[in-house]
């Protein structure tokens, strides 16, 4: 059984193998939410009332809630087209609309142990929402109870390659994100500067100039239609090439606005002037580092990289310069705002994980893991999880943040299929190979944790010192010994063979001499 609430916590929710029971805490049974509040009939009037950006008369709302509230809820969650008879105008249809059918599915998928627990939890659900003691997202409000298949989620985070396929690709998906009235969340930093050259020559584009499309898909899009602006977030490394256009590109564009608006065009944000500015409709971010900021403090010149083979490229610009520039060009617009990536990985709940970089370190399929079950390949590992199987995997003592000798054996948190990803083949002095996704993190015992595509020759990587021991393991040969094999010699003699029907040591190293790779 588990339960939530604390001491002082009269109504205790808890799950048990014959469902979900609720006990009530703001409602009586037989009592409506909704006949318990004070309503009035308002009207919801946005903007200038000779020209209203948005009107809609004879709205109900309960007495406590504020104007600005009855305005903002009335143009963004009220569902149906303004004007028809499906257009919703009560705050008791909406949050009835939400309430009834979250509740329809917990009593659909057999969540409740009785009807009565499933009317408690829609009244008490009811409640909360009415006297404003928590709402939900803004993709709740605009899709459940409206939609077929709503998209609950406000936040997506998104990842794009080097590719033309790839960057059309992140486009799509996050014009369907729009579509179901959430945002989304991107780092362009995989994709080359504009001052890099493409394989068949000529220069790359640069995610600035790919930003422009995206916005523009933004800006139509809006957020499907759901009356609210699209949310984007689009964040770069602050040892990009083209780090400097992507700090000013917002705040050329409102250089450009306050011209237009001096000039006399409409800037409202639905006026035809502002709908002409370009990178409107995202927040940007510059991510650094701390060795970016120690270069800040120390005055010092900060290298830009290529994206390509990460090699420096240009000049090098004033660390404390570029500084200036982000903090000059936020003044000017509120963007870009900061990111702190090696504060936000130090601070990484799960660091077994790999980093937080809006992408998935991964090994192919085929590659083996040291598990207590012996060695095993990465799509085994993943069918066997899959299939419920109990297994640890070793990792060595060296990568704690407190170093040490010797292999540990953990139960993984997770086993996750990431999908197709380009790998790196990864060669070391004394023979063996590795092959792994370029981000996925190797241990080297003079840099700590380097990203496979950063190694170098004079990284020295540390290998598998200790024994790892199959201690989970069945030992039983996977075949089955029907009879004793027979060898016939040329004088007629026959001999009969014991064969084993468990691993040995001798066993496991003659086999190995046999078929092994």
């Amino acid at each position: 059984m588990q339960q939530t609430g604390n001491a002082a916590d009269t109504s205790t929710t808890f799950r048990t193998g014959q469902g979900v029971t609720v006990a009530r805490r703001f409602t009586q049974p037989g009592v409506h939410p909704f006949d318990a509040v004070e309503w009035e009939i308002r009207d919801a009037v946005i903007g200038d009332p000779a020209k209203p950006a948005f009107e809609q008369r004879g709205v109900e709302f309960p007495a406590s809630w504020s104007q600005n509230s009855t305005n903002i809820v009335a143009q963004k969650y009220f569902r149906g087209r303004l004007g028809s008879a499906e257009r919703e105008s009560s705050v008791k249809q909406m949050i009835g609309r939400v309430a009834c059918t979250i509740a329809g599915w917990g009593r659909e998928l057999g969540y409740f142990a009785t009807d009565e627990d499933s009317d408690a939890f829609e009244a008490e659900l009811t409640h909360i929402l009415l006297h404003q003691m928590a709402a939900f997202n803004s993709p709740v409000w605009f899709n459940v109870g409206f939609e077929e298949s709503p998209q609950c989620s406000a936040c997506f985070i998104l990842s794009v390659e080097d590719t033309m396929e790839s960057i059309l690709a992140w486009n799509t998906k996050e014009g369907m994100i729009f579509r179901g009235g959430s945002g989304s969340g991107i780092n362009l930093s995989k994709i080359r500067g504009s001052q890099e050259h493409l394989s068949k020559g000529g220069l790359a584009s640069g995610p600035v100039s790919f930003m422009r499309g995206a916005d523009a898909w933004a800006g139509t899009i809006k957020s499907g239609g759901k009356t609210r602006r699209a949310a984007k977030m689009i964040v770069l490394d602050v040892d990009h090439p083209d780090i400097v256009d992507f700090i000013w590109c917002k705040a050329r564009e409102e250089e450009k606005a306050a011209a237009l608006r001096d000039a006399g065009f409409d800037m409202r944000i639905d006026g035809d002037g502002f709908t002409s500015i370009q990178y409107q409709n995202a927040n940007n971010s510059v991510r650094v580092t701390d060795d970016f900021m120690n270069a800040v403090e120390r005055g010092d010149d900060w290298q830009l990289t290529a994206r390509v083979d990460g090699k420096p490229i240009g000049d090098t610009i004033d660390a404390r310069e570029l500084m200036r520039q982000i903090a000059q060009a936020a003044w000017q617009c509120a963007d870009p705002g900061v990111q702190y990536d090696s504060t936000i990985n130090d601070w990484h709940t799960s660091p077994n994980s790999g980093r937080i970089n809006a992408s998935n370190p991964c090994f192919p399929a085929d590659a083996r893991v040291h598990t207590t079950l012996g060695l095993i390949s990465f799509g085994e590992l993943y069918a066997r999880a899959q299939d419920g199987e109990d297994f640890r995997v070793y990792t060595h003592r060296a990568t704690a943040d407190d170093g040490g000798e010797g292999v540990l054996a953990t139960q993984p948190l997770a086993v996750m299929r990431n999908g197709v990803k380009p790998i790196v083949r990864l060669r070391f002095a004394n023979g063996q190979e590795l092959r792994c996704t370029p981000n996925h993190r190797i241990w080297t015992t003079n840099r700590g944790y380097v990203h496979a595509g950063d190694l170098t020759a004079d990284d020295l990587v540390l290998l598998n010192d200790s024994a790892t021991p199959a201690d989970d393991a069945s030992w039983a040969l996977p075949v089955k010994v029907e009879a004793l094999a027979k060898s016939f010699s040329r004088g007629g003699t026959v001999t009969c063979q014991e064969l084993p029907d468990a691993w040995s040591e001798g066993l496991g190293e003659l086999t190995g001499h046999l078929i092994g790779d």
